[in-house]
């Protein structure tokens, strides 16, 4: 199974959206028709697919790093601050 035109277009934008002109969600909305919320839940299950890695390698790779490090921090905060009150005691002393 092949990218659709739309998703195809996602990647395209995904290359290069930083020189176009404007924030990058006033240019979804424009470009794309949807909110930001819903273009980054398309572009999350796009960077999934085999094809999507098949057509554009380096930009799906860079968006799969950088999803990864986005969820890695959140992970990470959330591990260091459950350690970091068990180490305390649950005391303020």
């Amino acid at each position: 199974m092949s990218l659709s035109e739309r998703e195809l277009a996602i990647l395209s934008f995904e290359q290069g959206w930083w020189s176009l002109d404007g924030p990058k969600e006033s240019l979804i909305r424009e470009r794309f028709q949807i909110s930001p919320e819903a273009y980054y839940q398309e572009l999350n299950a796009l960077i999934d697919k085999a094809e999507a890695l098949e057509a554009d390698p380096l930009v799906v790779r860079r968006l799969r790093r950088e999803r990864a490090r986005r969820r890695n921090g959140r992970l990470g905060s959330t591990v260091e601050s459950s350690v970091a009150d068990s180490t305390n005691g649950g005391s303020d002393s």
